[in-house]
């Protein structure tokens, strides 16, 4: 499948086992189109969270066997079909909702417990529901699938800084900002800065630590998913590498992966 959105996580890939597509295609669908709810285009708040209101009534209808709404309806009824097939747990994907109602409301974290919070919400769920479909629900695995995603979306946040500060968006949790000697108002104004620079490669070392602690899953998965795990912690560790490459001065440039870095993913997926 192909999306233009900027994404860390992988979209019905063909390592994807076919059986499995459609129900992966239906969970992709349904975040998005949640999250573009909460993101694009120039709705207000409120609009916003209204909208996000009728999009869980709508998951909530097709959960009890209900028909959804016209409005969602191309999203809704492969969901509802996915969630009767493989008896995909409602409260995951309640979630992701949640987040995305945060997303509209919230625009501040004041320390590492709330972002974290915000992650187990926003980006745990897809690992979860990923393990669900292959049948995998042991505790160290749920737990190492958390830690890869939580990684994922704190990548995500540390790529993306040029693009969520212009839009009044500052997911660096304050106290690391305090520590540091840094306003809102400083980052607010995006000049890279040693203290700038000090707090990213502090966040950087963050995200990596989880990254790590959550990868021996990818080797103890068997198959298919195993391999497209690899290449997802590849290519968030590749993403922390062009940070640290830009010597952290991310507040005005977003590293991105290149084609030309696949083979170098796929080389390290490899030798994990």
């Amino acid at each position: 499948m192909s999306v233009d959105h900027y994404e860390n996580f992988p979209v019905a890939s063909w390592l994807c086992p076919a059986a499995l597509r459609p129900a992966v295609t239906a969970i992709y669908w349904y975040a998005r189109t949640a999250d573009d709810l909460a993101d694009e285009g120039q709705m207000p708040a409120l609009e916003r969270i209204a909208a996000l209101e009728a999009y869980r009534f709508d998951l909530q209808a097709v959960a009890r066997g209900l028909a959804p709404s016209p409005r969602w309806a191309r999203i809704f009824e492969p969901l509802g079909a996915v969630l009767r097939e493989h008896h995909l747990p409602l409260s995951l994907l309640e979630d992701l909702l949640d987040a995305f109602e945060q997303d509209v409301r919230q625009h501040r974290y004041l320390d590492r417990a709330a972002v974290l919070a915000y992650c187990r919400r926003s980006a745990n769920p897809i690992g979860r529901l990923l393990l669900h479909l292959y049948g995998v629900r042991d505790t160290t695995s749920l737990e190492q699938s958390d830690a890869v995603c939580t990684a994922l979306q704190l990548i995500n946040f540390w790529q993306d800084l040029s693009i969520d500060l212009p839009r009044d968006r500052l997911y660096l949790p304050l106290d690391d900002c305090e520590r540091h000697g840094l306003g809102v108002d400083q980052l607010m104004n995006r000049q890279d800065t040693p203290a700038t620079k000090a707090l990213i490669a502090e966040e950087v070392a963050w995200a990596r630590g989880l990254m790590r602690y959550g990868a021996p899953l990818a080797l103890r998965l068997p198959g298919r998913i195993g391999w497209e795990l690899r290449l997802v912690v590849q290519g968030g560790l590749r993403i922390l590498t062009k940070i640290e490459s830009l010597d952290h001065a991310v507040l005005r440039q977003r590293p991105r992966l290149q084609p030309w870095d696949s083979a170098l993913l796929a080389w390290r997926a490899l030798h994990m």
